[in-house]
């Protein structure tokens, strides 16, 4: 029962892991886009880097509890 689990949970962890390596892209080019674009005093650069910061904990937090519960494995 526990393998069928793992192979039913493996797909969707590589899908979400690659969504977050998505949102962390994201994030980080509309830092930069906001760093070129505004002049002023923006606080805008700050809050899309601190949003890129918050997406690369969680999925490291994500892959380390997907590693503990066995759906990543250790063999590559």
């Amino acid at each position: 029962m526990r393998y069928t689990a793992t192979l039913i949970a493996y797909p969707l962890m590589k899908i979400i892991v690659l969504l977050f390596v998505a949102f962390i892209l994201a994030s980080l080019f509309s830092a930069l886009y906001f760093l070129l674009k505004d002049r002023s005093q923006s606080d805008r650069v700050v809050k899309a880097l601190t949003v890129r910061v918050v997406l690369s904990v969680v999925l490291f937090a994500l892959l380390m509890l997907g590693f503990y519960f066995g759906v990543i494995s250790d063999k590559l």
